[in-house]
C-alpha cells in the first residue's frame, strides 16, 4: 500500500529542556531537576510524529552549518523524513529553551528559529511541486507568515488539503483563512486570534464560530488533557483525550495531534475519526519526555484506540 503523503512547512530547532520546580525570577538561579538536549521545532516535531506513523513526509525548511544542523539531519534520516532543507552557512540552526514543571509536565518556551526566519515564499516555490503532489500540506507560523501564505496557497490552489496550525499566534490578515481547511489552534492561541476567552469547551465554540467567520472552512481547538473540539458547517462535535498513563511533559503535545491528524486525513479517514486517532497520538506523547522523541508508532496509537472502544 503506497505511504499517504504529507508535505510540511516549519523550523526544526535544537531543544534545551530544563526541568524544575517553578521557573527563577529575574536576577535568581534555581537548581533544576533535570535536563535532556534534543531535537525540537514545530514542524519537524509534525513532520516526525507523521513519518513516525506512516506518512511519506517531505519537510521544508532552513538551517545552519553547526551542531544542530547534524542533529537534523541524522534525525530525519532516521525517520524517513525527506528534507526539502537549505543549509544557510551564513547564519545558525534554530534554538529553544524549554521549561518543564517537574511536578505537572507543564511547559513555557523561548525559540530563537535561527536561518529558519529566512524561509520565505520562494522557498515554497522551489518546493511547488512537491506541496502538489501531497495528500495534506501542513504548515505553522514559526515560519515567516509570508511563507505559509505562500505554501496554503500553493497548496489550496492544487486541490492539496491544508492544515494551518496557527503556533505562536500573532496578527494575522483574515486573507490567510480562505487557504485553510482546516485551523488548529490551542485555547490560548484561539483566544489570541479571536478576542473570545476559551476557558470552556462553551468558549471554544465560540472562538472557533468566530474563525470560520473570518474565512476558515473547519475549526480543532485542542484542549489539552479534555481532549479536542470540532466545528464545521456541521455543528460542532467534542472529542475527549485518552488516558495512556502519567503525564510526564506536555511540550509536544500539539505538534504529534497535528502530525497525527495530517497522517489520519491522508489515508483518506473522515475527520471526527482522525481528530479521535490525533488525540490517542497526542495523549500518548505526554507520557514520554521530550518532543520529537516522545511522537508513537501506529501500533501503539492503534492499541490504545483498541482498549478504549
Amino acid at each position: 500500500m503506497e505511504k499517504p503523503r504529507v508535505a510540511i512547512l516549519g523550523i526544526f530547532v535544537a531543544d534545551a529542556a530544563f526541568r524544575a520546580a517553578r521557573q527563577p525570577h529575574m536576577g535568581e538561579t534555581l537548581i533544576g531537576s533535570g535536563f535532556a538536549l534534543g531535537p525540537g521545532g514545530k514542524g519537524s516535531n509534525q513532520a516526525v510524529a507523521a513519518a513516525r506513523l506512516g506518512s511519506d513526509v517531505s519537510f521544508i525548511s532552513r538551517i545552519g552549518d553547526d551542531a544542530f544542523a547534524r542533529m537534523a539531519q541524522d534525525m530525519w534520516i532516521r525517520e524517513g523524513i525527506n528534507p526539502l532543507v537549505v543549509n544557510d552557512r551564513g547564519s545558525f540552526t534554530g534554538a529553544a529553551y524549554i521549561f518543564v514543571d517537574e511536578k505537572t509536565g507543564d511547559n513555557a518556551i523561548i525559540v530563537v528559529p535561527g536561518a529558519a526566519r529566512d524561509v520565505s515564499p520562494a522557498d515554497l516555490d522551489r518546493c511547488k511541486a512537491d506541496i502538489e503532489n501531497a495528500e495534506i500540506f501542513v504548515t505553522q507560523l514559526e515560519t515567516p507568515i509570508e511563507a505559509a501564505m505562500r505554501g496554503l496557497e500553493i497548496a489550496s490552489g492544487a486541490g492539496v488539503t491544508t492544515v494551518f496550525n496557527p503556533a505562536p499566534a500573532v496578527p494575522l490578515d483574515p486573507e490567510i483563512f480562505k487557504f485553510c481547511d482546516y485551523v488548529v489552534p490551542n485555547e490560548t492561541e484561539a483566544a489570541i486570534l479571536t478576542g473570545e476567552k476559551v476557558e470552556s469547551t462553551a468558549d471554544a465554540k465560540r472562538a472557533a464560530t468566530a474563525l470560520m467567520e473570518l474565512g476558515a472552512k473547519r475549526v480543532i481547538i485542542t484542549l489539552g488533557a479534555n481532549g479536542a473540539l470540532f466545528v464545521d458547517g456541521k455543528g460542532a462535535s467534542h472529542v475527549d483525550a485518552f488516558d495512556a498513563g502519567p503525564v510526564v511533559e506536555t511540550t509536544g503535545a500539539g505538534d504529534c495531534f497535528c502530525g497525527a491528524f495530517a497522517f489520519a486525513l491522508a489515508r483518506g479517514i473522515n475527520p471526527a475519526d482522525s481528530i479521535r486517532f490525533a488525540c490517542a497520538a497526542a495523549s500518548i506523547s505526554v507520557t514520554r519526555p521530550g518532543t520529537a522523541p516522545s511522537m508513537p508508532t501506529l501500533d501503539e496509537v492503534d492499541a490504545l484506540l483498541a482498549r478504549s472502544i
